[in-house]
Parts: C-alpha cells; structure tokens; sequence
C-alpha cells in the first residue's frame, strides 16, 4: 500500500521525457489548480474551458499545464502529447477541443499521480467504518482501508444535505470550503445546482430500493394533511409493515400536493400513489376524525373492493386514530376550565414572566431544598398534554411557591393585577370578562395531584399509541380498558363533585368511540396475538364491565369473526402447509363401523375412544384453534413479541402470516404527522422556492436515510426546560455586567 504524500514533503514528479522537465517546474506551487482543474464543472463553465482558439484572451485551460502541443502552429492536424505518460491526442480547437484530454488526466493517465485510476489503486488510507446493532444504530466503529473516490464524496455530501436538512447553498459557504480543504483538499466540493441534482438521485437511488422491499408485501397506512408557510396542502402517506425478518418498519412513501381536503380528492391522490409505488395488497388506513377522511376510505374501498387481494371486502380498513380520540376524550373533560388549574397556570406565568421574578423564585426552591433541575412549565391552554406537564411540574414546586408567597407581600396583589392587564387585552376584542382566579389554596393544590394523577393514564396511553419503531396494536385493548375502568370508577366513587363531572364528560365522549362493539376488530385480534394474553385476558377483563353472559357472547362474535379472517389467509395464503392430515384416522374409523356390515358393542366402544383421543389431540386443530387453547407466555421484560413469532413462525405457519400483517397496525397517525415537523423546516421562511418536487424528495430520502429513534415528547421537553434554564442564567449574567458596563461608562462620561 502506498501513503499519500503529507504536506510538505518532496513529491517525485516525473515527465515522460527530459524535454518536459521545464514544464514541470512550477506543478508543485499550482497543484491546486490542477486539482480543480480536473473536476467535473458545469455546461457553461466546460463551454468556457475549451479550446485556447474560442476562449478570451489569456484565458487557456487548465489540461496545458499536463500537455504539450507537437508540431508547428500552422500544422492542419495538430495533436497533443500528455507530459505523464506521452500519450497523444488531437486538439484541433474547433474540431477536437480539450475533453478527451481532461478525461485522460482524471480518470485515465497511468503516471498522474492524482487521477482518479491511481488514487483508487494506489492512494489508500485507514478510515473508520460504522458498526450498527440489530436496531440499526452505531454500536462502535472498526478500522478499514479506504480509497478517496469523487463520486462516494458527492454521495455522502448529498445525504449530509438530506439528514441535516441544509439549504443547498451550504456547499458555497466559505467555512465549509475551508474545512473541505483541510480534510481533502484533493476535492473541490460541487456547486449549488449539482448538489441539488445529486440529492434528486439519492431519492431516485432509495426508491428503487424500498420499491423492491414493499414488493409483495401486505401494508397499513397513515395519512394525514398539512399546510405550508406557503399556503399550500400537503398530505403525507406513510407505510407499515413487518418483513420476512420480522422487523417493523416505518416508511413514509409519498409528501405531496393535494389541491384541497376533500375525501374525494384526498382518495385519489392515495391511489395514484399507489400505482406509483406498485402496491396492492392494503390493510389499514389510520386517519383522524376529520370529516374527509371519511370520504377518504370510502373512495379506496370502492376502488380496491374487488380485487383479489382484498380481505373481507374491506371491512377492516378504517382504523381512528387512537391517539386523536384520546385527546378528544379528554378535552371534553377539561372544557370548562377548573378553578384549581387556573390558578396554578398565574403562578408560572409570574415566575416566568422576568429574569428578576425567576431569580426570586430559585431562592425559594433552595431554601426548601428542592433537587428538581428543571424549572415550571407554561402550557397552551388548548393542548391537554402540555397542560398535564405544567400541573406535573408545578407540584415538585409546591412549596416553593408556598414560600415566595409567604416571603413577597404582594405576590397575590402581582398575581392579579398580572391577570387583569392580561384581561384588558382580551376584552378588547369581546371574547373574556374581567375574572382573576388568584393563587393557588392549598385545596387547590390537592385538587390538581388528583387531576394529575387522571391525566397521567391518559398521558401514558398516548405515549405508547405514538411509537412508531415498536408494536402498538398489541397494547390497544388493555389501555383502552383501564381508561374505562378509571373513568367509571371516578365518575360513580369520587366524593368530589369537580372530579366526578370531569369523568362524567369523558365518559360520554369515551362511549362515543369506543364502545365496544363500535372498535376495529383487528386491534381486537392484535391483542389475541400476543401470546402473552389471548383471549383469556380478553375475558377475564371484559367480565369486570359487563355481565357473564353478555362477555360469552362477545368473546363468540370476536372468535367467529377471527376465524373467517384467519380462513381468508388458509384458502389463499399458505396452501399445504397444513401439519398433519387427519383424514387417516376418519377412514379408519369408517372401515371399522362399516365391517361386516353391522355394529356391535365392542366397535362402538372403540369409536367413541377414537373420538375422545380426536377432541384431545391438537394436532386435528386448525393453527388458530390451537392457539387459542396452548397457555400463555410468561410476561417479563424480556420478552419480545416479534421475536416469539419469527422463532414459532414454524410452528404457526399460516398464523404467523397473520400475524405479521395485523401487528404492524398502527393505532395512531403520529408517524405521519412528525413528518410535517420535517417539512415546515425544509420549506421555512427562508427556502420558499423549493417545488413540491423537491421538497417530497428531500422529506422522503431523509426519513428512508435517517437511522430509527424513537421519539419521547417528554425527553424533548425536559431538554429544552434545561437550555432555557441555562439561558436564563446567562442572561442574568449578561444583565448585571451591561449594568456595571453603563455605570462605568456614566462615571467618565460626567468625568469629561
């Protein structure tokens, strides 16, 4: 292997001939120049770098400084001899011009020390190769020799560009010019315009790939809509499914224009993209409560309703959004706004409202000696969760805002008069009256731990329906059942009149959506599937809401409709993979009945002892029946459902099919919807002239890029608590050095 020269060092450049030797005299200093001489430029700029005859004068290309002209000027024929190896080449300027000869000093001339033929073969270095896990996260790095290749650069600077999501200019930078030619100053980066055509590759490059990997496969849905800065609609279409692997996946396939939000619309530009995408077997669609999305699924099961890869004409293809009704759920609750809430919202809204307030109130929690590094939270009124995050944290502050309110007289007196300049403003626009709430009682305070401790199921709930890199269908039915036991419990045992009123509301929005009967079997089944529970946790938690005969006659519906779907798969998924025939033993028994023609009472012993041994044996089961009557798996945190299916794929080979394709359900649209977090920065205020086009590009190359995480609101919350409790400090720093600053400066400015 053969090192690359350091800088600095001696480099034995040597011409084919002693002729040249002049020539070469001044390589060293302009071999920069060379460099960028030899990469690929733009049309225009190839049309500028021609022949010496059509370029201006005193502008020659760069290929001179590596050829020679032979023969006279006046020569009709003239050619070139490369000053490396001595190969020759025509160069008359109107008929010839300088391209081949660019093409042999980069990719082709065997002396060249910087072609790309010796760099490849010769110019060898150590780099570091990522190692990833099965998750498909880095785990660590080996050692490996690598060559320096122009292409993998502008690859990997595209894919930069997607995953970071920089503008394109980024590449004109001067500070990321400077650090390209400390890191490889062999390579001159491309151009804006390039940098964008490469990206549009990339994309071109993963769909080809990911198009071959949904080939075959049965896929689950969300959509959602969004619009722009720019005022336009967006929708994006996102694809679930588990592949022979068992591994999940999560793709988003299409983020494209949509004229308006029509159902109709909406269903026509969701299949146009699955003519695009070659896709025909469709499982789910999870979509919202919008009024469209009705439509939506209604054109999609009109369209793909006959076709042959359709299960149950359908029936099972509308899935709401779990999550969406949750927070409608529990938005009816917290319609009328309690006192209690209120109340504790004015108290961080004080704390937070100046530097001086917050430094105050520090005091106060080091005085009580409170370890929490994170300060209050300020919510939006409309957002529930964010209204359970300030009551959350606001309660490991309680008696620090007990003690500023004992320490500052006229903390109430601010407080309120906070509220009433905050209501002026209101009600000049019409919408509020003059009503201050105050600060928090120590009734409050106990009424908002109860109101927490109500919304952290709720909080939990949602937490687990918006994971996108794990199973979410499995642990649908056990959520929505504890949901409905606390609200039944809050709103028949709870003494408090307040609480007993906030479960009431929920109660009726719950019994809107998720009425039992009213549920999408297959999240039903999802939970079956998991062999953790089946239906005997099914049963043993529906007979704590319902009488015992009602709860048989579910569990019966729930099995017969379970069992036309797993027919659907044994008539056209998995033929002759059945385990055993038992068609045996049934010709065994009619041989024995019909013999001699009659019957006695030693035969008809016999066959009923073939009966028995036929009811007990489970082989003469279907895989689902089967299953249904094994036990339950032990349920610990090692266990992994994906995992328990791929190593029984065998044993269950029709059923485990099923399972593949239900359990990749999601139970929300969350993974659509984080793809609009993604949009709004590609196109913000600053890059608004990007097309449709190319934004769908950049959005759908990033998240087919992008390695998998999951997304925790809460650690994102936390972590931008912490930066703003650090800028705070900062800016209290800052403040009292821009005092001492102007104090200083007043004293020589009256000095003079």
């Amino acid at each position: 292997m053969q090192n690359s020269p350091a800088v600095g060092d001696a480099v034995d450049l040597q011409p084919s001939s002693t002729e040249n030797i002049n020539v070469k005299l001044g390589a060293m200093d302009a071999i920069a120049e060379e460099i960028d001489a030899i990469e690929p430029k733009a049309d225009v700029e190839e049309k500028e770098q021609n022949d010496g005859a059509t370029c201006q004068p005193g502008k020659r290309s760069m290929v001179w400084n590596h050829f020679k002209r032979l023969g006279e000027e006046t020569d009709p024929n003239p050619r070139a001899e490369c000053t490396w190896c001595g190969t020759t080449y025509a160069c008359h300027g109107k008929r010839n011009g300088t391209t081949a000869m660019k093409t042999h000093i980069k990719l082709q001339c065997r002396k060249y020390p910087f072609s790309q033929r010796n760099l490849d073969k010769k110019q060898k270095t150590l780099g570091f190769e990522p190692i990833k896990g099965e998750d498909g996260l880095e785990i660590g790095a080996k050692v490996t020799i690598v060559n320096f290749s122009v292409e993998a650069c502008v690859k990997a600077l595209a894919e930069m560009i997607i995953l970071d999501e920089l503008p394109f200019k980024f590449v004109e930078g001067e500070g990321f010019k400077r650090f390209v030619r400390v890191v490889q100053p062999k390579w001159k980066p491309p151009g804006r315009l390039v940098m964008a055509k490469e990206c549009l590759k990339v994309y071109q490059h993963e769909k080809t790939i990911l198009k071959k990997a949904l080939k075959g496969q049965r896929i689950c849905f969300t959509t959602d809509t969004w619009t722009s800065l720019q005022n336009l609609n967006y929708m994006c279409l996102t694809a679930h499914y588990i592949d022979s692997n068992w591994k999940l996946h999560k793709k988003i396939l299409n983020f494209c224009l949509v004229p308006n939000h029509k159902g109709e619309t909406l269903g026509k530009v969701v299949e146009e993209c699955l003519v695009d995408w070659g896709i025909d077997k469709i499982l789910t669609v999870t979509v919202d409560n919008a009024s469209s999305n009705s439509g939506l699924i209604k054109f999609l099961e009109r369209k793909t309703k006959e076709r042959k890869s359709t299960i149950s004409d359908h029936k099972f293809l509308h899935v709401r959004c779990c999550a969406h009704i949750l927070n409608l759920i529990v938005c009816e609750g917290l319609k009328d706004m309690d006192t209690s809430i209120m109340r504790v919202r004015n108290v961080v809204k004080f704390v937070k409202s100046s530097p001086s307030r917050m430094a105050t109130f520090r005091s106060c929690v080091e005085k009580e000696g409170i370890t929490c590094d994170l300060v209050p939270c300020l919510d939006v009124p409309t957002r529930w969760n964010s209204t359970y995050f300030m009551l959350e944290r606001a309660l490991r502050y309680r008696k620090a805002f007990e003690r500023l309110e004992d320490e500052n007289t006229l903390f109430s007196l601010s407080v309120r008069e906070d509220e009433l300049a905050e209501a002026d403003g209101v009600e000049n626009s019409g919408k509020v009256s003059k009503r201050t709430y105050g600060t928090p009682t120590s009734d409050d305070w106990d009424m908002v731990r109860l109101y927490t401790s109500v919304l952290s199921l709720f909080h939990d709930a949602t937490e687990r329906f918006s994971g996108s890199q794990y199973v979410t269908c499995n642990s649908f039915f056990m959520d929505m059942m504890l949901i409905r036991l606390e609200i039944v419990r809050l709103s028949e045992e709870q003494e408090n009149d307040l609480l007993k009123s906030f479960a009431r509301a929920m109660k009726t929005k719950f019994e809107k959506y998720w009425k039992f009967e009213n549920v999408n079997a297959l999240l039903l089944f999802g939970f079956v599937l998991d062999p953790r529970y089946k239906f005997k946790y099914v049963n043993w938690c529906l007979k704590k809401c319902y009488e015992e005969e009602v709860v048989k006659q579910m569990i019966v519906e729930v099995k017969a409709e379970m069992s036309r779907f797993y027919g659907w798969y044994e008539k056209n998924g998995c033929h002759g993979l059945q385990v055993q025939d038992v068609g045996q033993s049934s010709n065994k028994r009619k041989f024995l009945s019909d013999e001699n023609g009659m019957a006695s009472l030693e035969k008809m012993k016999f066959q009923f002892k073939m009966h028995l041994e036929e009811e007990d044996n489970l082989v003469s089961k279907s895989e689902l029946e089967r299953y249904w009557m094994e036990g339950c798996e032990i349920d610990n945190d090692q266990f992994h459902l994906l995992g328990w299916w791929k190593a029984n794929s065998a044993k269950y080979p029709i059923l485990s099919q099923v399972a593949r394709d239900i359990l990749a359900i999601p139970v929300s649209t969350v993974a659509s919807e984080s793809a609009f977090s993604t949009g709004g920065r590609v196109l913000d205020p600053y890059r608004t002239s990007l097309s449709p086009k190319t934004a769908e590009a950049l959005i759908c190359t990033q998240d087919w890029l992008r390695s998998p995480t999951r997304i925790r609101l809460r650690d994102y919350m936390d972590e931008a608590e912490k930066l703003e409790q650090g800028l705070a400090r900062m800016g209290l720093v800052f403040e009292e050095l821009l005092v001492d600053m102007m104090t200083t400066y007043f004293c020589f400015a009256s000095a003079f």
